[in-house]
């Protein structure tokens, strides 16, 4: 019997987020509890899953020895019947090897797959759908395997307490002097450098343009670390425009209340990183920015939202794969404008 799944997604945040229905699948099938190992700094999201019953945090490769051995000590001591590897590489499969997990599955993928025991082909380079189905079929082959009943998943797959957000949503408000109770418009120009991006003057020239088109909504640019800067720029450039209203920048917030303001917002628009993915598994409406690069494409990395709710733009078919510049903000807000209205009016 299935008693204790380890998964790993121990890379980066975007990556992690899109396991999330894959985790949503595996608590519904199961009864068992789940640990998930993940990065010191995707640490407090994993707190935040609803089905992720424990995070153990990875240490990394580059930490001194006896914290690696304490790493596996770890991992031995919750005597796991099972493994998922979502992310796989040879320092996971031979961590997950040297703690004795029975089972042990991945992606039947480079010399690593060896070192598992359940490897299930899926030719991620190919990009032929998105990560996140990628993901399910890892569990689903799991299931399958261990003759257990599969419940498929739902968005949203975050979600906060309704009462606990609009105190939350009232209290940003008074902070950044904006009216709580008009839709929110949320535009993330960082990228973490997972992406090639729009440019500071093409989210302006975006932002403008939705501003215009409905007076009604209040501008919030959010930061993470290190992007305020980048950020205050569009905000100035915006606020250069004759008819623009104000706007708003919100940053260095701590990752949980990070997610509660994007779960504040009406709208939500940013390149193709890890905030994107965050506000598709709270289901609010994204607007994403993708390069034509077979590795980055708008399917292979599609957010998490229920249909209907995402639009995703990238440059033409005549342009360099990764020319964002080619992106035509007039044509984007064009599109955007009338599909948003139900969600901002």
């Amino acid at each position: 019997m299935i008693k204790r799944v380890l998964v790993v997604r121990n890379d980066k945040i975007g990556d992690f987020m899109l396991a999330w229905p894959a985790f949503a699948m595996l608590k519904a099938s199961t009864d068992c509890h789940v640990t998930a190992l993940v990065p010191a700094y995707t640490r407090q999201l994993a707190e935040l899953c609803p089905s992720i019953d424990e995070v153990i945090v990875d240490t990394g490769k580059e930490t001194p020895f006896a914290e690696q051995k304490m790493l596996l000590s770890q991992l031995k001591s919750h005597h796991f019947d099972a493994v998922i590897c979502f992310f796989s590489n040879f320092r996971n499969a031979k961590l997950m090897w040297q703690a004795g997990i029975k089972q042990r599955w991945a992606p039947a993928t480079k010399l690593a797959q060896l070192l598992y025991n359940h490897r299930v082909k899926q030719r991620r380079s190919q990009s032929a759908k998105p990560e996140y189905e990628y993901n399910l079929d890892l569990v689903r082959a799991f299931l399958q395997h261990n003759q257990l009943n599969i419940v498929e998943p739902q968005a949203p797959y975050l979600s906060f307490d309704a009462t606990e957000l609009a105190a939350f949503k009232a209290g940003q408000a008074q902070q950044l002097a904006i009216d709580a109770d008009k839709p929110w418009l949320l535009v993330h120009a960082g990228s973490g450098g997972s992406a090639n991006n729009l440019s500071i003057s093409q989210y302006a020239n975006l932002t403008h343009r939705l501003k215009l088109a409905n007076p009604q909504l209040q501008i919030v640019l959010t930061a993470g670390p290190g992007e305020q800067a980048l950020a205050q720029q569009v905000v100035d450039l915006v606020g250069q425009g004759a008819t623009s209203q104000e706007v708003v920048l919100a940053h260095d917030l701590p990752l949980p209340d990070f997610c509660r303001l994007i779960a504040c917002g009406s709208l939500f628009i940013a390149g193709s990183t890890g905030p994107l993915h965050i506000a598709a598994a709270l289901d609010v409406p994204t607007v994403g920015f993708f390069p034509l690069r077979r590795s980055a494409t708008p399917l292979r990395w599609r957010p998490l939202n229920s249909e209907g709710r995402h639009l995703a733009f990238h440059p033409p078919a005549n342009a360099q794969v990764e020319d964002m510049s080619q992106v035509d903000m007039a044509e984007v807000a064009a599109a955007v404008t009338p599909w948003a209205l139900e969600f901002v009016s």
